[in-house]
């Protein structure tokens, strides 16, 4: 430990003793009250060093917990338990006509004020609580009467804030009134970061024959630090993480321990504890993380979604890819790779829509697995308890349940539940979940918002192993640290306006004696005070936060700075303790691979259209096989919308017949229409856009087919899948699928039809110049092969508003011969050794995903996209 902070303790078990002697009392009898549990340790140890019978040490929380278990809380009362405290605030709300029409009007507003009725609740219990039991009926009197109803605004939070307060008075005997029965030879309180109101009761009823004590350490502060703390202003968030953990290391390599790291802000000190951690710093976390963040909650989280009937594939796979195996299976990671490969290559973005795929044996036997699981919770509304019952029971089929047992997040994940000790749970909890009953969606929300509720908090080294303590601001006092490193000291999480209260206003809080904004300012200001006597302080900050907003340096280190001034000193200039190595920047020539032999045997469209946009992208799919999988976005797409329109386009086309009455074919559209919605498991509050453009779509494509009729054009055939093999491709096979072939008499043509739902600028252009489309020749050159009749193409662009105009090309017939003739020709030079260079040029190279492979930022000429 540092010997100064030992020396502070010292000196202050030392002005105990002094006391003791002046007014004649038994140490042994007394009790010294400290702010924290984290004082515990170094205040005993000052005192044992001393000798003789030490005091008893506690905080008002140990105290009172020591003095025997705390009444079982009763149905339906305040537990302090968030999970169970939510379901009771829901099922109050749910009582009064106000919270029915607003559960029915906004749910998601309703769960903000079941949030508000639970945070406000605990914070009126623990105001009362910290009065003498006799004072408090007095306290519920004035709060009722600030709280009494009113009109104008503001009256629902006043309403909800009226719940509040009433469900907080039912609450039983509080577990602070056995601290008030207590009667030791004197009350000794260690004050620091400001008054601590329980401490200050129980001083204040202390009976006539109690000594009391205060030692305030506050007092002790002075305005400036005795050195000045080093300020690092650093470009960015990762550059701010680097530097913190590069200034503990230098603490440590300086022997200066133990290191308190500040945790202002959980993401930067996540990141500096990962540095640290690489290079085995043994670290304890004081302040743990959220325990929705941790891998074990996600697990969770991500079964429980994966069972919507609207679930992601995202969800299913997120689920899949953090469970360690299947119970009897051993090819598990291969079939999820597998399915997942299926999924993305075929754009499956939902679970309901990989039922319709057509899967092997294997592949098929394991979905129904993972059906059968999910089918457990899937429910009409029921119980809390039914629910976790279920869930339970999924995770245990799914291997889960064993997954979560052997980890540590997973364990704490149980306990938050209540699933790791069943049958055991207290009254309050269990009466809380047999009475709630919640749908899916609701029941995902109330798990979700306890593990938001809870803080993980991983183990720690043995005491005297810890080289670095992350520790909250609040409780670095009077902890013996030989330095102190605070990430985070800017504007928006070091000395920033406190967040509002939910229900109440700044002086209605004040009124009732809870801390109001300026009380909450003054106590951050006093911690930042405590952690500058450390011997070594170093702040950092970055110019913007991880969301590029702009930040500025904390208001207290500004504060700081003009204190420092004054005396005509200043922030020390922060030095890096990293060494420099310079590096010369060698860039790379364009690459110019040859793939000779390694040609595909067969190519489509998009192949050629790849060769002719550029030849290393046409070498990296096609020759390497490479491949960037695409992302299964729950959200439809306009690709989503064009697959749809081309299966009920399809399907429309092979029942139609002869041209019927227009209302007739628009409502057999709008029929398929459904139908294939359906199929594709596509949902209607998602689809609605789609289907307001589908219904401005139907009209102008009758309009444009009923046309078409009238010129004798009838259609063939769609989706025809056609293979050809060219004499002077030389054995490559030519493969695609044309979307539509119509028949035309007039002129006695075939015309192949290649729909679009996308920009149609430029197809305009290509078809300006003829042989710069390539996926009409493509289409001709197959079609050719079958056809005894001359060939026409066109482009149909299928959003067009008001009416469908197709993009006729002027001479498909010659392009797809000069297509076939010059591919060939390409194919032939690559065969005898030509390469396939990175041409690094144009809009088709800003949006390539090879753009990695070829370095084409590295190059001599390479800008960053």
């Amino acid at each position: 430990m540092n010997a100064a902070g030992d020396a502070a303790w010292d000196a202050l078990a030392a002005r105990v003793s002094q006391w003791r002697e002046q007014e004649g009392i038994e140490l042994r009898d007394a009790v010294v009250l400290l702010p924290f549990g984290a004082l515990l340790a170094p205040a005993r140890a000052a005192f044992a060093r001393r000798g003789g019978w030490p005091p008893r040490i506690e905080t008002t929380r140990t105290l009172a917990a020591s003095l025997g278990p705390a009444e079982a809380v009763a149905p339906q009362s305040l537990s302090f338990d968030v999970p169970a405290d939510r379901l009771v605030a829901a099922r109050l709300l749910r009582a009064q006509a106000l919270g029915q029409a607003l559960a029915r009007r906004d749910p998601r507003r309703f769960e903000r004020a079941v949030g508000a009725l639970v945070e406000s609740a605990q914070a009126f219990a623990r105001a009362a609580q910290a009065r003498a039991p006799q004072r408090r009926e007095a306290w519920w009197a004035e709060a009722r009467a600030l709280l009494a109803p009113t009109s104008g605004p503001g009256t629902q939070q006043r309403w909800l804030a009226r719940i509040a307060l009433e469900w907080a008075a039912a609450t039983g005997e509080a577990p602070t009134d056995r601290l008030f029965a207590l009667r030791p030879s004197a009350w000794i309180v260690v004050q620091a970061g400001g008054a601590d109101e329980l401490a200050q009761a129980l001083l204040a009823e202390a009976p006539a024959g109690v000594r009391c004590l205060i030692i305030d350490a506050d007092a002790a502060l002075t305005e400036t630090p005795r050195a000045a703390p080093a300020l690092a202003r650093c470009d960015d968030v990762e550059q701010e993480a680097q530097r913190s953990a590069a200034q503990v290391l230098a603490h440590l390599e300086r022997g200066e321990s133990p290191v308190a790291l500040v945790g202002l802000d959980r993401q930067r000190v996540r990141r500096v504890r990962a540095l640290l951690e690489r290079q085995n710093v043994p670290l304890a976390d004081e302040t743990g993380w959220t325990l929705s963040t941790t891998r074990a909650a996600a697990l969770v989280m991500s079964l429980l979604r994966s069972a919507s009937p609207h679930a992601s594939s995202d969800s299913l796979f997120d689920w899949l890819k953090a469970l360690r195996e299947w119970p009897g299976d051993a090819g598990f990671d291969d079939r999820v790779r597998e399915l997942e490969r299926q999924c993305r290559r075929r754009g499956v973005a939902r679970v309901a829509r990989i039922a319709a795929l057509e899967l092997d044996d294997k592949l098929e036997t394991f979905f129904a697995q993972l059906e059968a699981v999910l089918a457990r919770l899937r429910s009409a509304p029921r119980s809390v308890a039914e629910w976790l019952a279920a869930l339970r029971d999924a995770l245990v089929a799914c291997g889960g349940w064993e997954a979560l047992c052997g980890d540590e997040a997973g364990r704490a994940v149980l306990r938050a539940l209540r699933l790791d000790a069943e049958g055991s749970s207290p009254a309050a909890w269990r009466e809380a979940t047999g009475t709630a009953r919640l749908g899916l969606e609701g029941f995902v929300a109330w798990v979700d918002a306890a593990f938001e509720a809870a803080t993980f908090k991983p183990a720690a080294p043995p005491p005297e192993a810890v080289r670095v303590i992350i520790t909250p601001l609040a409780q670095l006092m009077l902890r013996p640290f030989a330095a102190v490193v605070c990430p985070g000291a800017d504007d928006r999480h070091l000395g920033a306006a406190p967040a509002t209260h939910p229900l109440l206003s700044d002086a209605e809080l004040i009124a009732l004696g809870l801390p109001g904004r300026a009380e909450r300012q003054q106590r951050e200001a006093l911690a930042f005070a405590h952690a500058l006597a450390a011997p070594q302080v170093t702040l950092l900050r970055s110019h913007a936060d991880a969301d590029g907003e702009p930040l500025s340096d904390s208001p207290l280190v500004q504060r700081l700075a003009l204190d420092l001034a004054a005396q005509g000193r200043a922030l020390a200039e922060w030095q890096d303790p990293r060494p420099t190595l310079r590096l010369e920047a060698q860039p790379l020539s364009r690459p110019l691979p040859v793939a000779a032999d390694a040609l595909p045997t067969r190519v489509s469209a998009s192949a050629v259209e790849a060769l002719r946009d550029c030849p290393y992208r046409f070498f990296a799919r096609h020759v390497l096989g490479l491949r960037e999988d695409d992302e299964l976005e729950a959200e439809l797409e306009k690709r989503d919308y064009g697959d749809w329109l081309h299966h009920v386009l399809l399907a429309f086309h092979r029942q139609r017949g002869e041209p019927a009455p227009l209302a007739a074919e628009a409502e057999c559209l709008q029929r398929i229409a459904v139908q294939e919605q359906a199929a594709m498991g596509l949902a209607d509050d998602e689809f609605l856009p789609f289907a307001a453009s589908f219904a401005r779509f139907v009209p102008a494509y009758l309009a444009w087919l009923h046309a078409r009729d009238a010129e004798g054009a009838r259609w063939q055939d769609g989706e025809r899948e056609l293979r050809i093999r060219p004499e002077a491709m030389g054995g490559v096979e030519l493969q695609g699928v044309i979307d539509r072939i119509d028949s035309v008499e007039l002129g006695g043509a075939l015309e192949l039809i290649d729909y679009k739902t996308s920009s149609i600028q430029r197809l305009k252009d290509k078809l300006k110049q003829p042989l710069e489309d390539t996926q009409l020749a493509f289409y001709a050159a197959l079609l050719a092969s079958q056809a005894t009749l001359p060939l026409r193409a066109c482009y149909l662009p299928l959003d067009q508003a008001d009416e469908i105009k197709p993009l006729v090309h002027p001479q498909v017939q010659r392009s797809a011969d000069v297509l076939v003739r010059e591919l060939g020709a390409e194919f032939a030079r690559l065969r005898d050794g030509a390469p396939l260079p990175a041409l690094g040029e144009g809009e088709v190279c800003e949006n390539c995903e090879a753009r990695g492979l070829c370095r084409r930022d590295h190059w001599p000429d390479g800008v960053s996209a």
